[in-house]
């Protein structure tokens, strides 16, 4: 993987660097003449000193990071031993799939970014929670904080935007099918889970290849971690309920947990990055020279939403600062509310296009009229995107 500029934050785990593939991880940024990223960094720590606050997890996080377990432990114990009823299973089983995402987004995440503490082997523990749910936080790590986190929104390079039967940014080829995936994707979202923890993780360890870019298979510990984690999922999620009740029952119980789980996971992501008000940067055909710095594309490339909804924004980890999240990924989410406008007041003396919608349903309608627009043959889209910022300008 080539050597990004002015991108200090992204960092690998333990492992030597991935090779360059075809077309991922081969991809340049302009320079940061302007010194945008440097001031904007500048800032956020001046206000950590002036506060005295550490960047990591506080008694907030501790306790959110306690519910949710216990919220998790308390769905699975009632839907396994308790439940009586198929009411009494599915308000169960989405309440377990509820539970899944808030640890998903407010526990692994962090732990997994560094960003839960200053001590590795504390961010290493809260980041296997997410071996527990079912998904290699290894191959997560790739795929997540260098791929994604990396080259966010770029074709080829970033596996977040590869879909399934899906268009989701001008740079992806056009089929006749897109003009229907603002009707088709939707069921499509459910299956995400399921494909992640059944296929997804086996296929890219067997492969050793995340899009474009390959990277390294794990070895040693971290390969036991792999496999541990996929024993204990498969034991707690399929092997005891089956001990106690019928076959079907519980692959009816996975599929409910794991479709509900899939929307709540696919659409908080996607109401960051597919969306209307996300600008990917036009590139000359056969280019892999980004026109914009790194902190610059990261912020153009990513949108806010619904900042003032305190619930959301407890239970999504502060996955609604997604702006934020991108410049800062070691930075404890808690504290994303407040350097929020430091961020956003930089961006404006900068002359950075910072975008946020103010609530979750005009985050979720953005999105789907994104999918519909990029269902749209070339030619269409470019005559009704004419003046527009949205995500192909």
């Amino acid at each position: 993987m080539a050597t990004v500029k002015n991108v200090p934050e992204p960092r690998p785990p333990a492992g030597p660097t991935p090779s360059a593939g075809e077309g991922g991880g081969k991809f340049k940024f302009a320079s940061d003449t302007a010194g945008f990223q440097a001031e904007v960094r500048r800032r956020v720590l001046a206000y950590f000193e002036r506060s005295g606050l550490a960047q990591g997890a506080d008694a907030r996080m501790v306790v959110k990071s306690v519910v949710l377990l216990l919220w998790f432990a308390a769905s699975y114990v009632g839907l396994v031993f308790a439940a009586q009823t198929a009411g009494q299973a599915a308000l169960l089983s989405i309440s377990l799939a509820l539970a899944m995402a808030g640890i998903s987004f407010a526990v692994q995440h962090d732990g997994n970014h560094g960003a839960y503490s200053k001590h590795a082997p504390i961010n290493r523990l809260m980041g296997l929670t997410l071996d527990l749910l079912g998904a290699s936080s290894y191959i997560w790590q790739w795929k997540h904080n260098i791929a994604h986190h990396t080259y966010t929104g770029l074709n080829g390079a970033d596996f977040d935007i590869d879909v399934p039967f899906g268009r989701l940014t001008a740079a992806q080829p056009h089929r006749p099918m897109h003009r229907f995936q603002h009707l088709y994707l939707w069921p499509i979202y459910g299956l995400f889970v399921a494909n992640w923890q059944l296929y997804q993780d086996f296929r890219q360890l067997a492969e050793a290849r995340i899009a474009n870019s390959r990277f390294p298979r794990p070895r040693g510990w971290r390969m036991v971690e792999f496999w541990a984690g996929k024993v204990i999922f498969f034991g707690w999620a399929f092997a005891l309920p089956m001990c106690l009740h019928p076959w079907w029952v519980v692959l009816l119980g996975y599929a409910v947990t794991s479709v509900v789980l899939s929307f709540v996971l696919v659409l908080i992501f996607q109401l960051a990055h597919s969306v209307e008000e996300a600008a990917l940067p036009p590139l000359a055909a056969g280019s892999q020279q980004v026109p914009r710095p790194w902190a610059v594309h990261q912020v153009n490339a990513t949108v806010d939403f619904a900042r003032n909804n305190r619930l959301l924004c407890w239970y999504v980890g502060g996955l609604n600062f997604q702006i934020e999240h991108h410049l800062f990924p070691r930075i404890c989410h808690v504290h994303y509310p407040q350097i929020a406008p430091i961020v956003q007041q930089t961006c404006a003396e900068f002359g950075v296009r910072y975008s946020a919608h103010e609530s979750l349903l005009a985050a979720l309608a953005s999105h789907a009229r994104w999918l519909r627009r990029m269902g749209r043959p070339p030619l269409a889209e470019a005559t009704a995107s004419s003046g527009s910022p949205g995500g192909a300008a």
